[in-house]
């Protein structure tokens, strides 16, 4: 199923450039995470590192091929994750300049525009994860 395929690759180009953007400047990261205030400092490299190594990871496993069902699931998983902590900012009234989706280098504000965007992303790992049914490599 070429769509399937077309889709697991544009989640591997996501996840690099999210994950690398993140990598490339790890304390400016960590300095978005806390612009959030939602976790307590000593959480703020973990969840940084946690965060940047998922993204890097989840591109490697989509890349093997291998158990793309499950794969998809935790697209799913972490893209409601992003979404619900956009949510919860911007319903605490806290401006943010950079929303950190591609770390510090592609600095974009958090509006209500941006968890529509992992609505969005959510909508076509849903979408990835059925049509997974078959194999797609």
């Amino acid at each position: 199923m070429a769509q399937a395929r077309w889709v697991r690759w544009w989640f591997v180009l996501l996840l690099l450039a999210t994950g690398m953007g993140k990598l490339l400047d790890l304390p400016g990261f960590v300095a978005v995470v806390d612009s959030y205030r939602l976790l307590p400092a000593p959480l703020l490299w973990p969840s940084a590192v946690a965060l940047t190594v998922t993204e890097l990871g989840l591109a490697a496993w989509l890349l093997s091929g291998r158990r793309l069902r499950l794969a998809a699931v935790l697209l799913i998983a972490l893209h409601a994750m992003f979404m619900l902590w956009q949510l919860v900012t911007l319903a605490r009234g806290i401006a943010l300049d950079n929303c950190g989706c591609f770390g510090v280098f592609w600095a974009r504000p958090l509006t209500w525009f941006t968890p529509l965007e992992d609505l969005v992303l959510i909508a076509l790992a849903v979408w990835f994860w059925r049509a997974t049914k078959r194999p797609i490599a």
